[in-house]
C-alpha cells in the first residue's frame, strides 16, 4: 500500500546551516502523528517541503506517491495547510475569508457555514477578522485548511493562542478526522495535550530525527522507569524492604503516600506485592509521560554530542 507520506534520508541546506539531515519518516492513510521539537527543531522546514513549498537538498519526499514538486491541482486539493502564525486580510468577514479560500481551491462555498459551525465561528462569521482574537484567526486558520476535506492536514503549532476550552474542541475535531480516514501530521511543543490523540510520534531535534513510534514502542525504547504510587494506613513497613531489595526505588511523598520506581517487566511483581499489603487504599500507576520521553530522548542525543566534541586545549 502506498503510504500517505514517505521521507527518505531527507536532508535541507540553507547556505551552511542544515535545517534537516537524513529524515526518514513513512506516515501511512488515516495516521496522526505528532511531530514533537522546540522551536528550530525542523518541524516546519518538513512541513514546507511536504507542501511542495521549498525543495530538498538531499534524499526522496513522496506525498501519495508523488513528490510534490511534480504534484497537480487536484492534489493539491487533497492537502490541507495550517501555518503557526495564521494571517488574513483583516477588513474581511470569518465568511469571507473562507469564500475567498474556497474559490482559491476550487472548493464548493456551501461548506463555508458548516466550517464555520464545527470550528466555533458561527457567531462571529459576519465581524471583521481584525476584531478577533489571536485564538479566534487561529480556529478561522483551522477552517481554512479544512477546507475540501482534505485527504492529508499538515498543522503547525494548531493549538497556539488557544484557550482551554478552544484546545479541547480543537483535540475533538481532531479525533472527528481521525473517524473520517484523514493523514494528520501536527507538530506541537506542549506535550501534555498532544499526548491521548496521536497514533505516533516523532521526535525532532537539531534536524535530526532522534525516535519515532507509538507511546508504548518509546517508552520500550527508553527503558524509563515505571511509577507507582501508593495511598494508605499500613503499620508494618517489612513490605517496602522487600520491593527494594528486588531493585525497585521506594521514596516517601508523606505519612500516607510511597512512590515505588522499577522496570516495566517488574510491573506485575510490584502490583502483587502491594495488593497483599494490608491498608493500602489507592494504586496509582504512571507509566512515563510523552513529555518525560520526549526529554530523555533530547538529554540522550545532548550527551552523545558533547561525548563527540572535540577538546579545546586550554
Amino acid at each position: 500500500m502506498t503510504a500517505a507520506v514517505e521521507l527518505q534520508d531527507l536532508g535541507k541546506r540553507y547556505g551552511r546551516f542544515q535545517a534537516l539531515q537524513g529524515l526518514s519518516l513513512r506516515i501511512e492513510a488515516g495516521e496522526i502523528i505528532g511531530l514533537l521539537g522546540h522551536n528550530g527543531a525542523g518541524k516546519t522546514t518538513t512541513m514546507k517541503l511536504i507542501l511542495g513549498l521549498i525543495e530538498p537538498t538531499s534524499g526522496e519526499l513522496r506525498v501519495f506517491g508523488q513528490a510534490p514538486s511534480l504534484a497537480g491541482s487536484e492534489q493539491r486539493r487533497q492537502t490541507g495547510f495550517l501555518p503557526e502564525n495564521v494571517n488574513f486580510y483583516r477588513q474581511l468577514s470569518g465568511r469571507e475569508v473562507l469564500v475567498y479560500f474556497a474559490r482559491l481551491k476550487g472548493v464548493a462555498g456551501s461548506q463555508v457555514d458548516a466550517l464555520l459551525e464545527r470550528v466555533g465561528l458561527a457567531h462571529a462569521a459576519d465581524r471583521r477578522v481584525k476584531t478577533y482574537s489571536k485564538g479566534m484567526r487561529q480556529r478561522l486558520g483551522l477552517a481554512q485548511a479544512l477546507l475540501g476535506e482534505p485527504r492529508l492536514l499538515l498543522l503547525d503549532e494548531p493549538t497556539a493562542g488557544l484557550d482551554p476550552a478552544a484546545t479541547r474542541d480543537f483535540y475533538a475535531t481532531l479525533d472527528e478526522l481521525r473517524g473520517r480516514g484523514t493523514t494528520v501530521l501536527l507538530s506541537s511543543h506542549v506535550l501534555p495535550g498532544v499526548e491521548g490523540h496521536i497514533d505516533r510520534a516523532a521526535i525532532l531535534a537539531g534536524g535530526r530525527l532522534l525516535a519515532a513510534g507509538s507511546l508504548d514502542e518509546l517508552r520500550r525504547q527508553a527503558g524509563l522507569p515505571l511509577g507507582i504510587r501508593v495511598r494508605g494506613r499500613w503499620q508494618d513497613t517489612a513490605w517496602t524492604q522487600r520491593l527494594a531489595e528486588a531493585g525497585i526505588e521506594v521514596r516517601p511523598l508523606n505519612g500516607e503516600r510511597l512512590e515505588f520506581s522499577g522496570p516495566e517487566e517488574r510491573k506485575l511483581f510490584m502490583l502483587r506485592t502491594l495488593v497483599e499489603v494490608p491498608g493500602v487504599e489507592d494504586i496509582d500507576l504512571r507509566p512515563p509521560s510523552l513529555e518525560d520521553l520526549y526529554t530523555h530522548f533530547n538529554k540522550r542525543a545532548q550527551a552523545a554530542q558533547e561525548a563527540d566534541a572535540p577538546c579545546t586545549p586550554s
